[in-house]
């Protein structure tokens, strides 16, 4: 992830993030908040090992001994970036909010407009959200958020 991109440049001009983003199967986005930390936590760590060999190694996450502590203390971080404008973590959840299963990032980045990868907990690997994911989120951030050229490193965007 690349971010020494002016913050108050990468978006367009009087930009508002969406708040709920309705997907497949009664799932929707929102921005994730320091108390999804319950249902986010056993997410991570449920397919840590998968995410591991995606993110791991540009991004050192999630490691092997992140806490519950930690996962909450990385969440506010996000919450505070999203107010911020500087990058958006959208939550993957289900009807009711019981379930996270998944993230999608959406970052600055230096020779793009931005960057976004999103990703879904293992037993949602090959399922129609996430196929939906890929050709939903490079459309959602064309037209939703005016980006003409985005960076997918980790994912097969449609």
């Amino acid at each position: 992830m690349s971010d020494t991109t002016d913050s108050r440049t990468w978006l367009p001009e009087g930009f508002v993030h969406p708040e709920r983003v309705d997907l497949v199967d009664g799932y929707h986005l929102r921005p994730i908040r320091a108390d999804d930390v319950d249902i986010d936590y056993p997410a991570v760590m449920g397919s840590r090992e998968r995410l591991w060999q995606i993110y791991g190694e540009d991004w050192g996450w999630p490691p092997a001994t992140m806490s519950y502590e930690a996962d909450r203390d990385d969440l506010a971080r996000h919450q505070r970036e999203i107010a911020a404008h500087e990058t958006f973590n959208y939550a993957i959840l289900d009807a009711d909010e019981t379930h996270l299963v998944g993230c999608v990032y959406i970052d600055p980045h230096d020779t793009h407009d931005a960057e976004s990868s999103w990703w879904v907990v293992d037993e949602l690997v090959g399922s129609a959200l996430e196929k939906e994911l890929d050709a939903f989120v490079p459309h959602w951030l064309r037209t939703t958020w005016g980006f003409g050229d985005v960076h997918f490193p980790f994912n097969a965007a449609e």
